[in-house]
């Protein structure tokens, strides 16, 4: 049981003394000292009241170390979002931070894809990954960027880094939210998505360019969720044309090679 942790890591977060939480909760300061020191152990109308402090369900005032979770795992259960709520299971990420003790963005390769569907939990392998930050992201939240080969997202170039949001409940996707998925069987795929989670736990995944087929994917072949928040790239995407503009574009085209062909006879 974390209670006693738990509590201690959440008034500390809020930048409470134990006399400042224990007057406000109408207790004794040494009860709520030996709750911490896990002395005491609460009674259900304690719980109760504990839950209500910290917005936070019993269930996961008793059942997850809180310790174990990144801040922006933190962030979200204090925002209101509790895993036992929802009715999905936590997933603990690991993360890396820097000096400031903020939220690194880890960088994904290609050639780092394969070794990442392997080691994504493992905290020895993420350490190892190249970092950096983007200033206007959010500091509360989790990006990682990986990089996208092939052309099933066109107009997105081949070889562009795509930053992507953790996602903790799935359940909260939208129908046509762009996202990178770690899966069990394919790696890392960058699709876009329509949510089946509810009724069919599935996902169906789009790409960008049309001559791809859409496909199912079972919740049970989905490691992680990044929610697509940007791309980097050296190139420009092609324009998409539409069938007036294509058909302007070959008739210039046309008019030029005529000019040429009339030059080349004179």
């Amino acid at each position: 049981m974390h209670f006693n942790s738990n509590i201690k890591l959440l008034r500390k977060r809020r930048g409470r003394t134990q006399d400042e939480v224990a007057n406000f909760l109408n207790m004794k300061r040494p009860t709520l000292g030996g709750y911490e020191s896990n002395v005491a152990k609460p009674s259900i109308e304690s719980l109760i009241v504990f839950s209500d402090y910290f917005n936070i369900s019993i269930d996961t005032l008793v059942k997850i170390d809180l310790s174990k979770l990144s801040e922006s795992q933190l962030s979200e259960i204090e925002r209101g979002y509790d895993v036992f709520v929802t009715g999905s299971r936590i997933r603990v990420l690991a993360t890396t931070v820097n000096n400031q003790n903020e939220e690194n963005i880890e960088l994904v390769p290609e050639k780092a894809k394969a070794g990442y569907t392997r080691g994504f939990a493992d905290p020895e392998y993420i350490k190892d990954l190249s970092v950096f930050n983007l200033p206007f992201l959010s500091k509360e939240k989790k990006y990682r960027t990986f990089q996208i080969t092939g052309d099933s997202m066109l107009p997105i170039p081949d070889g562009s880094w795509v930053t992507g949001e953790f996602v903790q409940d799935w359940n909260s996707l939208k129908n046509g939210d762009a996202c990178i998925i770690l899966t069990l069987n394919e790696g890392v795929v960058f699709k876009i998505i329509e949510n089946n989670l509810e009724t069919e736990k599935s996902l169906t995944l789009y790409s960008l360019n049309p001559t791809y087929d859409p496909y199912y994917l079972f919740v049970n072949e989905i490691s992680e969720i990044w929610k697509f928040t940007n791309f980097i790239s050296s190139e420009i995407p092609e324009p998409k044309l539409s069938k007036d503009d294509l058909l302007t574009t070959v008739a210039n085209l046309k008019h030029e090679m005529n000019k040429i062909k009339a030059n080349l006879k004179k």
